[in-house]
């Protein structure tokens, strides 16, 4: 994506269509639009003769983007559970690991960020009936990795609004749930991450559309991407007026709804009642 957004700056810098790009690499208008959105894997001789074609000749920049070009190709770590996820999500997975704010908001379940292994292994078997014990557990180990994010040493903002359905909705017996209350209360107070609780007491809400997230990167050429998960299928939205709405959405989810501190009593409230 960061390379994809580089090449469209320098593309329309120069005035150059996609049309004349693909052209030039012996490509169609649609191939560009793919490199450009980060959608397609990179030829190092396509970004070579694109950076020609740009009027790019300084070798440390050409360098830079080559080398930019070589690393997008490689696998993440998260490919070798693709046996197990579902063909749209390895994307998702490493947007998330390269953001660094995610804010999101979930009505079905707990994020997966923050499930326990025992919750998550129970979302997991209701969501992939007929499975394997071993793919089962496969998905359940990916969703543990990609946790690591959150607590590493250059973790990413989370801000996460959760439905009070997500809460009181069983998953697994009255110890998982017990275990999964008060591992929210435990992640609610590390200092990136903004958890907040949507009562059923308000009524209705800005999310009645269902749940989404909003990846935010570090790089300013990267526009946020929305990501919203169908039953066969995801979107992933980045165009300004679609983030707009949805961080309009969020931000008057997180208006009201309790703020963290009064969240994590409304959790206290749940555990003791469990």
């Amino acid at each position: 994506m960061l390379l994809g957004s580089q090449l469209r700056r320098l593309r329309e810098a120069r005035g150059i269509t996609r049309e004349a790009a693909g052209y030039h690499i012996r490509a169609s208008e649609s191939k560009i639009s793919r490199m450009e959105l980060g959608r397609v894997s990179f030829k190092t001789r396509d970004v070579e003769d694109l950076l020609t074609l740009y009027g790019i000749t300084d070798d440390t920049e050409r360098a830079s983007l080559v080398s930019l070009a070589r690393e997008a190709n490689v696998a993440g770590w998260w490919h070798s559970y693709s046996d197990v996820l579902p063909s749209w999500f390895p994307t998702y997975v490493g947007l998330e690991g390269a953001a660094s704010l995610i804010r999101a908001y979930e009505v079905q379940f707990v994020h997966g960020l923050l499930q326990t292994e025992a919750y998550a292994r129970a979302v997991v078997r209701r969501g992939m009936k007929g499975a394997s014990e071993a793919d089962v557990e496969r998905r359940v180990a990916l969703r543990l990795e990609r946790q690591k994010h959150l607590v590493a040493e250059d973790a990413p903002d989370f801000h996460i609004v959760l439905d009070e359905a997500a809460l009181r909705r069983p998953y697994g017996d009255r110890e998982v749930m017990r275990g999964q209350l008060q591992h929210l209360i435990d992640f609610s107070e590390r200092p990136n991450v903004r958890l907040q609780i949507m009562p059923f007491g308000f009524g209705g809400h800005s999310g009645e559309s269902g749940a989404f997230t909003l990846l935010s990167f570090p790089e300013s050429d990267l526009s946020d991407v929305v990501y919203l998960e169908q039953l066969t299928s995801a979107l992933y939205l980045d165009k300004h007026e679609d983030v707009t709405q949805y961080e309009t959405a969020l931000k008057e989810l997180q208006s009201d709804s309790p703020g963290p501190a009064e969240s994590r009593d409304l959790l206290r409230g749940l555990l003791q009642l469990s």
